[in-house]
């Protein structure tokens, strides 16, 4: 059963998930079809970073991936050479 210090916390995680997910899909989908003058355009990034910011973040997950698997076989590894 969640405390509910988990359920503030997973509420959080998910107000922030929504709140990602409404500005990207408004920066990439809505904003191009909006005059470029308009000065909604002040509050977004150069379109350029709608595919360089996933992109890295991809890149940062796969490397975290990478590492934890890599520790975790050479820790297995190691617990296995001592019990023989």
């Amino acid at each position: 059963m969640a405390t509910g210090t988990d359920q503030v916390v997973g509420l959080g995680l998910v107000a922030l998930s929504l709140i990602i997910f409404t500005y990207y899909t408004a920066w990439v989908i809505l904003l191009p079809f909006i005059d470029s003058q308009h000065v909604i355009h002040k509050y977004f990034l150069p379109r350029a970073y709608a595919i360089a910011i996933p992109l890295a973040a991809g890149l940062l997950l796969l490397l975290f991936v990478g590492i934890f698997i890599t520790y975790v076989m050479l820790k297995n590894q190691n617990d296995t050479k001592k019990t023989q």
